[in-house]
């Protein structure tokens, strides 16, 4: 069979591949320490599982719009007013299948063959692929620890070239946990309006903060700034809704119709009675959030505080989302030899940086119970100590 060529010009998700792997090895009975995975190892809350399942009971199992559910769009219109002081109203929203979907719907809606997309490294493994398949040129930028793993205005000017149509930001960031400061996203916004670019602003950890760090986001640096904006969220990080699949995307309503065309030719609605599940999770008490995050920073501490333990590993200590990505450059193998090494010698699943464009660092996900933190630390410092 001869397949499409596009096909050939992505590379298979390693997250996904090594959580895949990770949880043969825990079925066949091995005691395998995870931190794939980026997915929290709650339940999603019982206030939002029994909204889904009162949908349910109400025969909301039908089609509905491709768009969303209107009260849903309203919800989140609403809350993006009041969270993020950007000014959209319904008809500026798609929901879709999960936050990834909505940057895919973005990619083949905007961006053509010839269009540059600037996208810092370390990035999240799906954004150069997404570009690959509409056609678009990736333009990767390397940051690193000295600055915070953030790009810098100068390094976004410098990358911008007259095919530039998109710059792709994610703060905070998988996989490095960096969160941009109010004033580095405002001096970031400054050169995107300079240079009549459009700049996707992927917001899914925007709830998962710590020590006293804030999520501004772009389209609310300056009113320049919010006409060249595409927010880009969702509810799997913050609500542990990982499988439900909901996410949104907002925008100039002429961005949205055009991706609800794609939509409406590809997936059409996003589960109906999800939706609803998602309504209460926007509507409601946002304690379940906040508990969540605590039980993420207090891993975090610990994971931090192990790490910088073992000679030889470096890390920059994370200030949102629930990530560490560590730097294993003085170790003397690449990411790929030392996660598959990792797992199959001491039952500990992580992720090679290469696949998010460094393959000298690895990525952990400290979205796990603090007995699998302790004993798979204790099981790399020992995996170090044996290189």
């Amino acid at each position: 069979m001869k397949l499409a060529s596009r096909v050939a010009q992505v590379t298979p998700s390693l997250t996904l591949a090594i959580s895949a792997k990770a949880k043969k090895m825990k079925a066949s009975g091995l005691d395998v320490c995870s931190f794939s995975a980026g997915e929290p190892d709650f339940d999603t809350p019982d206030h939002i599982k029994a909204a889904a399942q009162k949908a349910l009971n109400e025969g909301k199992t039908k089609y509905g719009p491709a768009s969303g559910e209107p009260k849903l769009k309203e919800a989140i219109a609403q809350k993006l007013q009041k969270d993020n002081n950007l000014n959209y109203k319904p008809e500026n929203v798609i929901v879709t299948n999960g936050g990834k979907h909505s940057l895919y719907n973005l990619m083949m809606a905007l961006i053509e063959p010839g269009d540059e997309v600037i996208i810092p490294i370390p990035y999240w493994v799906s954004y150069p692929e997404m570009v690959a398949l509409a056609g678009g040129k990736s333009v990767l930028v390397t940051t690193d620890a000295a600055t915070g793993y953030k790009i810098t205005p100068e390094q976004l000017q410098n990358a911008i070239t007259p095919n530039s149509k998109l710059f792709v930001l994610n703060s905070p960031s998988n996989p490095t946990g960096m969160v941009y400061s109010p004033e580095e996203i405002k001096a970031l916004a400054e050169v995107v309006v300079k240079n009549n670019l459009w700049v996707v602003s992927d917001e899914i950890y925007e709830k998962i903060l710590y020590d006293g760090a804030v999520h501004l986001s772009i389209g609310a640096a300056s009113p320049e700034a919010f006409e060249r904006s595409i927010i880009s969220n969702g509810f799997a990080k913050a609500y542990a809704m990982t499988g439900w699949r909901v996410g949104y995307l907002a925008a100039p309503v002429e961005l949205i119709k055009a991706c609800n065309t794609i939509q409406g030719h590809s997936t059409s609605n996003v589960c109906t009675f999800a939706q609803y599940g998602a309504i209460a999770a926007l509507e409601s008490s946002q304690d379940c959030v906040e508990k969540m995050r605590l039980a993420f920073d207090e891993r975090r501490k610990v994971i931090i505080q192990r790490i910088q333990a073992i000679p030889k590993l470096s890390v920059t200590e994370p200030k949102g989302a629930f990530y560490v990505y560590v730097n294993i450059g003085q170790l003397g193998l690449k990411s790929t030899d030392f996660c598959n090494q990792f797992l199959d010698n001491y039952n500990v699943a992580t992720i090679p940086g290469v696949a998010f464009g460094a393959d000298d660092h690895i990525r952990l996900s400290y979205a796990t119970d603090m007995t699998s933190i302790e004993k798979g630390m204790e099981r790399l410092g020992k995996f170090v100590q044996s290189l």
